[in-house]
């Protein structure tokens, strides 16, 4: 039971990290199960650690990070991955080890579709706001914030994914209070 509650978790935590930046978590996931024994990926989920496609996910993040610190660009692009964040969080919730062994496979994936898909739609309405309230300039420091918590979270949920809720928590919370005190300005 508590292996199941751990994989949820884990499942979880890698699509919230899904909605924030599609890649990074897809990335981190490939790597650890193609270098490590920390997480097993079962088929077809373990064609993410074949070589092209870790190097296709390297380069994919690499875009997702430069694009998302140009202020007007992050909101096109925002848009356009409006597909990619949720598609990323569904297949990482049910390639998270062992999760489509314990839950059936079209749950898994519409978990992380959905969870994945809210904190993109967060993110998408989000970032116009900070954007307009900061002329700009607050885009690279919100995007690399972003990025940071998509890789901690993702690392998190993998190796301790019971510390990953307590960080999604936080960090819903964190959001909340900022927008009330974003919306209490204008």
């Amino acid at each position: 039971m508590v292996e199941i509650l751990s994989n949820i978790l884990t499942g979880f935590g890698l699509s919230v990290s899904a909605g924030l930046n599609a890649y990074i978590p897809l990335l981190i996931v490939a790597l650890m199960a193609r270098f490590t024994d920390l997480i097993r990926l079962n088929a077809p989920y373990d064609t993410l650690t074949n070589g092209w496609v870790i190097g296709a996910l390297a380069a994919l993040a690499l875009v997702e990070v430069v694009a998302d610190k140009i202020p007007a660009v992050d909101t096109v692009y925002n848009l356009a991955q409006s597909v990619a964040r949720p598609v990323a969080g569904a297949i990482l919730f049910a390639a998270s080890t062992r999760v489509i062994t314990d839950i059936h496979p079209a749950l898994a994936l519409l978990c992380g579709l959905l969870v994945a898909g809210t904190v993109h739609a967060a993110k998408t309405v989000a970032r116009p706001i900070i954007t307009a309230v900061t002329a700009g300039v607050g885009d690279p420091a919100v995007s690399t914030a972003e990025d940071v918590v998509s890789g901690t979270v993702s690392l998190v949920s993998i190796l301790t994914p019971l510390l990953a809720l307590v960080f999604i928590v936080l960090g819903i919370w964190f959001l909340v209070t900022r927008l009330r005190r974003t919306e209490a300005t204008f």
